[in-house]
């Protein structure tokens, strides 16, 4: 959120929240322990590191390993938390088919001239992470024997209200933005996976966005969004999540009028609406107790 310099100590007072000590980034609020993580670029030892454990030769430029955001519940032990390694995870068990470059544009893949280009995997990195859930350890072994580890994620008609996240009457008690992951595909558009966090006296909410453009090509937009209203009349928090996957060839989208400039679709929020639904759920968290 451009702009946001931090919450005033009143504001986080007025709400009964805390920020994180010691220099770390996050807040304590109704029982949530929310705190993001920003570290730097994987560096060739963990480079080798992750391919090993994702068996795979192949990473996206800038894989930020270290960062992360994680939101723990304490009273039940729910945790949620957002990192580059679940998410390629999924990416390498999607395993889309790669997308087609333009034959004037595959020369930029190459490592050396002389060799020949082949792009036999999804070099977009392209996944359908959602998310990661898990309950802390503190959590009585017997109520972790289920399947789902005492979380499970349902359908529901329950949706997010978006509009009441655009008030501005509430303050923002905490805010930040965690890139995952990103290529720019060989200098062929991007591929980018990010995490934003906004936390209010009321509730928080989270935006998971997979973003990607291959220029000439195709449009893909992945985004799961994640939200909680506090209400300390209940034992378990009702958390409900929005996934939410658009695409589009740009050809299909040169043909309904629509600039085919790449410099047009630099932010994906001025042609989200642009793109059809390709797939649309409503989730619920199930906590079993």
């Amino acid at each position: 959120m451009a702009g946001w310099s931090g919450a005033a100590e009143s504001d986080l007072k007025a709400a009964g929240a805390e920020a994180l000590p010691d220099g770390r980034t996050g807040v304590r609020l109704k029982g949530w322990h929310i705190e993001s993580f920003n570290g730097p670029i994987l560096n060739s030892s963990a480079v080798q590191q992750w391919e090993e454990t994702l068996e795979t030769t192949h990473l996206p430029e800038m894989v930020f390993g270290e960062s992360s955001l994680i939101l723990v519940h304490r009273p039940t032990g729910t945790k949620l938390h957002f990192n580059a390694l679940d998410a390629l995870k999924g990416w390498k068990e999607e395993a889309l088919p790669p997308v087609e470059v333009p034959a004037a544009a595959q020369w930029k893949f190459r490592c050396k001239p002389s060799e020949q280009v082949v792009l036999d995997y999804d070099y977009t990195f392209t996944t359908p992470y959602c998310g990661s859930e898990a309950r802390e350890q503190n959590t009585p072994k017997e109520k972790l024997e289920d399947s789902c580890l005492g979380l499970c994620w349902e359908d529901t008609d329950e949706q997010i209200n978006l509009a009441s996240l655009s008030s501005q009457t509430e303050p923002i008690l905490f805010y930040d933005e965690v890139v995952l992951y990103e290529d720019e595909l060989a200098d062929n558009g991007v591929s980018l996976l990010t995490v934003k966090v906004r936390v209010m006296p009321s509730c928080w909410f989270l935006l998971l966005r997979f973003w990607l453009r291959v220029d000439g090509v195709l449009m893909r937009l992945r985004d799961t969004r994640v939200y909680c209203a506090f209400d300390e009349t209940k034992d378990e928090p009702l958390i409900i999540r929005e996934i939410n996957w658009r695409e589009s060839p740009i050809s299909v989208l040169s043909a309904k009028g629509y600039l085919a400039d790449p410099a047009a679709y630099g932010d994906p929020n001025l042609i989200k609406e642009r793109l059809p639904i390709v797939m649309h759920k409503n989730q619920k968290l199930k906590i079993s107790r």
